[in-house]
């Protein structure tokens, strides 16, 4: 079981939603160890992680650097990228650093299932509204794990620029507390996150789903200067051939399509990126 605590309420004609998830049956350990494992796999050498820099587009597991907008001297983020979903591949090294996170998928893709059928509901709708209209037995998942250094001025750096995310819903959970900003009204507005909590957030496809009634909000990253944080931000996405559109559901006279179809694969290809890039394509599916 867990709770469902709802951030950012209904406001006039749209719902920006965000949930952070406690008591969500994932054992603490399992996070940790995840959390751990992914630490470990950055104090690798230069070399140990060159083994999964990216070689072809289609590489299923990618370590890489994040550099400031403008600067390519400056590193603010090194990032770790694998598909949990529907085949899991992890690296090799560290040892037990691939059944650590397998476990952790396994476990969050369940939260986030549960989370689809309770969502479901509080739209009217069978539990299973969601898990069909997205194919989600073969839904597609992209995870990064990221690492943030220290910044040198608190709260001032981004680590990552402000952006969406593709899917039905995005995951994150993170070492430390802060780093997170959503912008609500044009406001950024900082994540407060317990310690092993999961924070949920709704992505660019329900959004599209939906037909506007939730949106997927924009969010960014801003460093730190005391210390280190790590976290595993996973997009959880349709099935790569599903083809979404607003839903008839949502579409009336006084509700008319706000968005084009478009099949999930292509819109994550849609600015040449690969499927394992999770890039959003909102600017090509609203109308």
């Amino acid at each position: 079981m867990f709770i469902l605590r709802t951030k950012l309420h209904m406001h006039v004609t749209c719902c920006l939603v965000t949930w952070q998830l406690v008591n969500h049956g994932v054992p603490d350990c399992v996070i940790e160890r995840a959390l751990n494992g992914i630490s470990d796999f950055f104090d690798l050498t230069e070399e140990e992680k060159k083994d999964y820099e990216k070689k072809n587009s289609t590489d299923r597991i990618r370590w890489g650097l994040g550099f400031s907008p403008g600067d390519h001297e400056a590193v603010k983020r090194e990032y770790l990228k694998v598909l949990p979903h529907p085949k899991f591949e992890g690296p090799a090294k560290p040892a037990g650093f691939r059944e650590a996170l397998e476990d952790y998928y396994q476990r969050n893709r369940e939260v986030i299932i549960n989370l689809a059928k309770a969502v479901s509901k509080t739209l009217g709708f069978e539990e299973n509204y969601l898990e069909k209209k997205f194919e989600l037995e073969t839904g597609a998942d992209v995870s990064a794990m990221n690492v943030y250094p220290p910044g040198c001025k608190p709260n001032t750096q981004i680590g990552l620029p402000a952006h969406y995310d593709p899917g039905y819903f995005g995951s994150l959970i993170q070492n430390v507390n802060g780093g997170l900003q959503l912008n609500y009204k044009q406001k950024w507005i900082n994540l407060d996150m317990p310690s092993s909590a999961f924070f949920i957030k709704i992505g660019d496809h329900a959004e599209v789903l939906t037909n506007g009634k939730y949106k997927s909000p924009m969010h960014r990253v801003i460093l730190n200067n005391e210390v280190r944080r790590i976290s595993v931000a996973t997009v959880h996405g349709p099935s790569l051939d599903t083809f979404v559109k607003p839903a008839p559901e949502f579409v009336g006279e006084s509700h008319p399509p706000a968005y084009r179809g478009m099949i999930y694969k292509d819109s994550l290809e849609a600015n040449g990126y690969h499927e394992i890039d999770g890039k959003s394509c909102m600017a090509q599916l609203r109308l």
